[in-house]
């Protein structure tokens, strides 16, 4: 499985802040495993930290903004979609003022500084998120709608739609976050001049200018109006009659401001707080949709906590049946794994087929055969057996032996017909003998029952 990934050394940013035309020095941070992306307001006394996460949102207007306990930090989404994109998951930025800054309007040069600095692999496994069906979340109001499919990895589809001849229809596509260095990260964020106005007299974009934005004069007003404005934003006089893109640099791709959406959707995703496996679909995406959308996905993780591993039928097994008895003391009819199908430095997922001849039904029960509860308990410890034995030198002279078991919670009843699949993450690895490991049992995606189990290693006496 893959392992979690940081930062190898830090790097800074410096620039003007879009919303309040401050000069901004954002840091990103290497930082311990499961720490997640944490900033840090460096200019406020006791330097406060805001967790990245989707709950912390409070704004949308033109960007995301978080907080908490009063402190804000708005503009983050580019550097977010930076990190994620490039498998980042645990981060520290310290940034010294209300905002990250603006630089061009897009994510390549957070881009560049992570490539210049180079990643980490970590300790810790990746936990990603897997969408195991259909997740969807309208907004009939503004037309927006984002739908998350089953996938092997994460990929976006992005439409957008504007009432305006010169940004028609467009869409965006990203099937591997590989490809985002190249295809996306240089995108922009965009405006309409119509929308200068207004923006201004919210107190925002006052770090904007042609060179950090696609700006777009699609609406044609009087040469006096758009003097006014161009006089406001710092820019030369135009002629009011030209309607088109006006910023400096000419589009990098026809579908930029498409591309741009997806690079906001992703760091508005990378708000949920795991990475994700799945295919989002998202027509007319914005902030405000795309956090109510991250909020859904936090809300099903809490639901889906630990989820099943994905056990494929038609592949090989790591160890069939045989090989388990070579390891192992257990024969019939305490056996209770059939097979093993993924094994790493600290998990193993084995597998237990469930069928009406088990012979603890013919008493518990005849009538309602239900496998005991501490039989469950008994497979999961054998499953952990056999990772822990994995890890010794002539493991055939090694028994494994359970001295305490904690926390142990079950869910649903196993019947006849189940195939149960068992997952055993190590809690402390191996010590002078002993070992900690948590085992689930699932039936399908139903979590049916739990444990901590403390295990020693023993030699056998070979008398």
């Amino acid at each position: 499985m893959l392992k979690q990934k940081t930062l190898k050394e830090s790097f800074s940013l410096s620039g003007k802040g879009l919303h309040t035309g401050l000069v901004l020095t954002v840091t990103f941070n290497p930082a311990p495993d499961n720490f997640g992306y944490k900033i840090q307001r460096t200019d406020l006394e006791g330097q406060p930290i805001i967790d990245a996460v989707a709950e912390n949102v409070t704004e949308t207007t033109r960007g995301t903004v978080l907080c908490k306990n009063g402190v804000k930090v708005s503009t983050v989404e580019h550097a977010m979609a930076a990190l994620y994109a490039s498998g980042i998951d645990n981060c520290l930025i310290q940034v010294d003022g209300p905002e990250f800054p603006i630089l061009d309007g897009s994510a390549e040069y957070f881009i560049e500084g992570i490539e210049r600095v180079g990643t980490q692999e970590q300790n810790s496994v990746k936990d990603y998120f897997v969408i195991k069906s259909k997740i969807e979340f309208r907004n009939e109001k503004t037309g927006s709608s984002i739908i998350v499919l089953p996938d092997d990895e994460f990929s976006l589809n992005v439409l957008i739609s504007y009432d305006s001849t010169i940004l028609p229809n467009q869409y965006a596509t990203l099937e591997d976050m590989t490809e985002f260095k190249d295809e996306v990260a240089k995108a922009r964020t965009f405006v309409f001049v119509r929308e200068i106005e207004p923006l201004l007299q919210l107190g925002l974009i006052k770090g904007g200018d042609l060179d950090n934005a696609i700006v777009i004069y699609e609406r044609q007003m009087s040469q006096e109006k758009y003097d006014q404005l161009a006089d406001v934003m710092g820019v030369p006089h135009m002629d009011a009659t030209q309607l088109g893109y006006i910023m400096h640099k000419p589009l990098v791709w026809p579908n930029e401001c498409a591309r741009h959406k997806l690079l906001d959707m992703i760091g508005d995703m990378a708000l949920i707080g795991k990475p994700i496996k799945g295919r989002i679909i998202a027509t007319r995406p914005g902030h405000m949709v795309n956090n109510k959308f991250a909020r859904e996905m936090r809300r099903q993780i809490r639901l889906h906590s630990v989820q099943a591993p994905k056990y494929d039928v038609n592949a090989a097994p790591i160890m069939d049946v045989n090989k388990i008895r070579n390891l192992i003391p257990h024969r019939y009819p305490m056996l209770l794994v059939d097979k093993i199908i993924e094994i790493g430095p600290d998990y193993i997922v084995g597998v237990k087929n469930i069928t009406g001849n088990e012979p603890y039904f013919q008493g518990h029960f005849p009538l309602e055969p239900v496998m005991p509860g501490v039989l469950l308990i008994e497979a999961m410890a054998q499953t952990g057996g056999l990772l822990v034995l994995n890890q010794v030198d002539e493991l055939q002279n090694y028994s494994t032996y359970v001295l305490k078991i904690n926390n142990v919670k079950f869910r649903k009843k196993v019947v006849p017909g189940d195939t149960l699949v068992f997952k055993i993450e190590v809690i402390q690895p191996l010590h002078r003998g002993l070992t900690t490991m948590r085992g689930y049992a699932f039936v399908g995606e139903d979590e049916v029952c739990e444990a901590e189990v403390m295990a020693q290693v023993v030699k056998n006496n070979k008398n």
